[in-house]
């Protein structure tokens, strides 16, 4: 068993998330190339001040949000590739009793890069089509002369080939790294958490201290979950709220664009950190069931420690708009005229905020169900 292309196609995750970094570049970097072509045409003070306001927009938006989604991209990578190998473990182990080294294997995972590029390619030729409207856009009020939409050869390599040829040899490294695990270890199968669940079953009458460490020990062991949680709550928390104040500092199709993208992001990454919980503890909340725990104690020992975790992520994300939004129109559009004074909206936070609990509540009522579906009899037999 070597890695397929059938296992890439399940990181959706990460193809949403390259998507979303590459369509939100590609944008803005061939507009910041289109419009220094443009430099010489530019007379008038009014349109240099203007000019140089758009340039350093273009380079913020790219720092910080391409930055910001490259980062979770690697994240979340590196927690796929170790996921795959967590659950195929015995698999592994035979391949390398048999005599594969651990090089032959992980050069298979090149393949986990393949979805990079789906999704480089998919946000590149996403980010062309309204690429018209988002230049007539830019330059609404005429200021600057008319900018034509180029193709850069230079731009599409960077952006859609090297991440994906760059991803590919971070696959194949980290994997190769995971699998120096010795052949025994891999080939050994244990059920998680039985000796907590044997060591506390006396205490079943006082189940507090026992449900607690556990809530605690599931947020420990998943660190990476814990980030995608709160990334999630951070991406929906910031951009939901900025989409609010771009009808005065951009334009609709610019609020519309920053809301979708929010969403996008929240949901993918939110569904993947809660479904991975979940699948990744089947085995402890079957033995609880055995111990008699009931539903709600499953849910809450599972899932109850994520929600402030969210809370956290929704305070880092109304905070994080806040200052990006101060540093655009202090200091990126200071010397333009007519740019409004910027100041915190609490009533889109507490609309942005109604939503993101709504939302978060019926997830994890939903995942509660899931729980409520785990036979008993089924993960015995696994």
């Amino acid at each position: 068993m070597l890695v397929g292309i059938k296992d890439a196609a399940r990181m959706t995750g990460i193809l949403i998330i390259s998507f979303c970094a590459v369509f939100v570049c590609t944008m803005f970097l061939n507009y910041h190339i289109d419009i220094t072509g443009i430099e010489n045409e530019i007379v008038s003070e009014q349109a240099i001040v203007f000019y140089h306001a758009q340039v350093s927009t273009a380079k913020v938006v790219c720092t910080v949000s391409g930055g910001c989604l490259l980062i979770t991209s690697v994240i979340m990578l590196l927690f796929y590739i170790k996921h795959y190998i967590d659950i195929h473990k015995k698999e592994l182990g035979i391949l390398k009793a048999l005599g594969y080294s651990n090089l032959k294997i992980a050069r298979s995972f090149w393949v986990f890069g393949s979805s990079i590029f789906l999704g480089t390619a998919l946000g590149f030729a996403g980010a062309f089509l309204i690429m018209p409207s988002f230049y007539k856009m830019q330059n609404k009020e005429r200021i600057l002369p008319d900018i034509s939409v180029h193709f850069h050869p230079v731009l599409f390599i960077s952006l859609v080939f090297l991440p994906a040829a760059v991803f590919a040899a971070l696959s194949v490294w980290y994997a190769f790294h995971q699998l120096k695990t010795p052949v025994m270890r891999l080939l050994k199968d244990t059920l998680q958490n039985c000796s907590k669940m044997k060591r506390h079953k006396e205490k079943k009458h006082n189940p507090r201290p026992f449900l607690d460490d556990l809530k605690r020990n599931t947020l420990r062991e998943k660190k990476v979950l814990v980030f995608f949680i709160l990334f999630a709550s951070f991406c929906f928390s910031s951009m939901t709220q900025m989409s609010f104040s771009m009808n005065d500092l951009a334009s609709v199709m610019m609020g519309a664009m920053i809301l979708l993208i929010g969403i996008v992001l929240a949901c993918t990454t939110l569904f993947l950190a809660i479904t991975a919980v979940v699948n990744g503890n089947k085995k402890t909340i079957a033995m609880m069931r055995v111990f008699g725990y009931s539903q709600k104690e499953c849910c809450n020992a599972i899932l109850g420690g994520y929600r402030k975790v969210s809370w956290l992520g929704f305070l880092i994300g109304s905070v994080y708009q806040y200052a990006l939004l101060r540093i655009m129109v202090d200091l990126v559009f200071r010397d333009m005229d007519g740019v409004p004074v910027y100041k915190f909206d609490f009533p889109a936070m507490l609309i942005s905020l109604a939503a993101f609990l709504l939302f978060y509540e019926i997830v994890m009522y939903a995942y509660s169900e899931k729980i409520k579906k785990i036979s008993v009899k089924e993960i015995m037999l696994e």
